[in-house]
């Protein structure tokens, strides 16, 4: 049986914050209908820009094309939003495709009501244009926003952050380590200080209790020849 096609959400009093879940919205995009709920089981980017054919914009996305596969290989899907048409931006992919040679191969949403960006607090009642979407979204396989990152409009996104900051997330999401400054696969983690007393004056603790690290477990050095 079909899901129930289900109402945009309505404007939230407040913009997202770390620990949200995530507002469901269905809505039509480049690639067919999507619920933002169709994500769940996975981790999502869900990133917005001001306008189709608009320089730092198309920079962003052919960038976002050509690292797809990287993100795949993470298992974190893409899904792109604007407040222009989906004809408008079926126009931007081919125009993309012909000017770059890429096929942008994740679904692009349309918002021309800004429903959507509301609902997100990417914009506020009073805004009359979208000249605030430029928000990317971190989401959780449940649905819950883990990290956020807004741009202004002349300053574009770095997809290569996007991706560690992504992989960062992933590997700090179970709690038992976190991810130091600048943190890419295969460097060094951190483990979560000695929270009690009795710990960090015990005979043979150091001075180190509150910054102690450990190897990545789960990388394998691509370079690395098993004997």
């Amino acid at each position: 049986m079909e899901k129930e096609p289900i109402p945009a959400p309505t404007a939230g009093a407040r913009a997202l914050r770390l620990g949200d879940v995530a507002p469901v919205f269905q809505a039509r995009s480049t690639m067919g209908d999507v619920r933002l709920d169709q994500f769940r089981g996975r981790w999502l980017i869900f990133f917005s820009h001001p306008a189709d054919f608009t320089p730092v914009c198309s920079s962003e996305f052919v960038a976002l094309a050509r690292a797809a596969p990287q993100f795949e290989a993470i298992g974190c899907a893409l899904l792109g939003l604007s407040v222009d048409s989906l004809y408008s931006h079926l126009a931007w992919v081919r125009a993309i495709r012909d000017l770059f040679g890429v096929t942008v191969p994740f679904p692009i949403v349309e918002d021309p009501t800004m429903t959507i960006g509301r609902a997100y607090g990417m914009l506020d009642e009073s805004a009359r244009d979208s000249s605030a979407m430029r928000a990317t979204y971190y989401i959780d396989p449940q649905g819950v926003v883990r990290a956020l990152t807004w741009y202004p409009l002349t300053v574009g996104r770095s997809v290569e952050e996007m991706l560690r900051l992504a992989t960062a997330l992933q590997k700090a999401a179970s709690g038992d380590v976190m991810t130091p400054e600048g943190w890419t696969p295969g460097a060094d983690l951190l483990l979560p200080p000695t929270s009690d007393a009795a710990a960090a004056l015990a005979p043979g603790a150091t001075n180190s209790w509150f910054y102690r690290t450990c190897p990545d477990p789960s990388f394998r050095d691509p370079n690395r020849k098993d004997k």
